[in-house]
């Protein structure tokens, strides 16, 4: 089997096993249009058919927290999750604490959390946990471009994101790279409320903010005068994701 009808095969397997059999939202999941994912899809040999090549191929693990390399891997999709592949991704388990002490190859990574504001009227302002954090090992941060100081946790709350990331999701955040790149997630501060969003640049300086769950979440478009007015931040760029089912 030619490298390109298995990645054609693994891309229909993780648009039925995720995303419903629906090509419009594994491609909206992907930053494609339905019909790009469509020519992906054919039938090699009929008209308009496009193979997915290893840009396309090495974009897909990426966005949907697949080993890299999966994508060329016969029938691979089915066997792992993405829980699976983040964690094979980072290295073994190992059992600790609070209290075990880092290794030489870890570094901690606090979350940020939404506080509340006394006497402001259920206002909340986006602040760093004092006791939450999650270990990473300084290989995987490397791996990703990501510096240590940079890398921040936030945790995925309500549907909007799904089926890619669950309500509950652990989601790693580099805040050294703000700057929107078509398709990709985001963790943004939205006037104190924490989001992750797949975000797309339009002209003016303004941002549309996107869902996986587009039926119950339409798309946001703010202008870079109502970004400032809304109060709308960009964090940093997703480069990470955890779920648990």
């Amino acid at each position: 089997m030619e490298i390109s009808d298995i990645r054609r095969d693994n891309l229909r397997l993780l648009m039925n096993s995720r995303f419903e059999g629906k090509q419009a939202r594994i491609a909206d999941a992907l930053g494609k249009s339905a019909n790009y994912i469509s020519r992906c899809l054919a039938n090699p040999d009929s008209s308009g058919a496009k193979k997915i090549g290893e840009d396309f191929a090495r974009e897909i693990e990426e966005n949907l927290g697949l080993q890299r390399y999966a994508m060329d891997q016969p029938g691979l999709v089915t066997k792992q999750s993405s829980v699976e592949a983040n964690a094979e991704y980072i290295g073994s388990f190992d059992v600790w604490d609070d209290d075990t002490p880092l290794g030489d190859d870890e570094v901690y990574v606090p979350f940020l959390k939404e506080v509340e504001l006394s006497a402001g009227q259920g206002r909340t302002v986006v602040q760093q946990s004092s006791n939450r954090k999650l270990r990473f090992g300084k290989l995987t941060l490397r791996r990703q471009g990501v510096q240590p100081s940079d890398a921040v946790c936030v945790t995925v709350s309500g549907n909007s994101m799904e089926p890619v990331l669950p309500d509950g999701s652990t989601a790693g955040v580099d805040q050294g790279r703000t700057a929107v790149v078509d398709g990709k997630m985001y963790a943004i501060n939205h006037a104190g409320q924490l989001r992750v969003k797949t975000l797309y640049r339009l002209p003016g300086g303004g941002i549309r903010l996107r869902s996986f769950n587009r039926d119950e979440h339409p798309d946001e478009e703010y202008t870079a005068e109502e970004l400032i007015s809304n109060q709308i931040i960009v964090l940093g760029r997703v480069f990470w994701y955890s779920v648990l089912l």
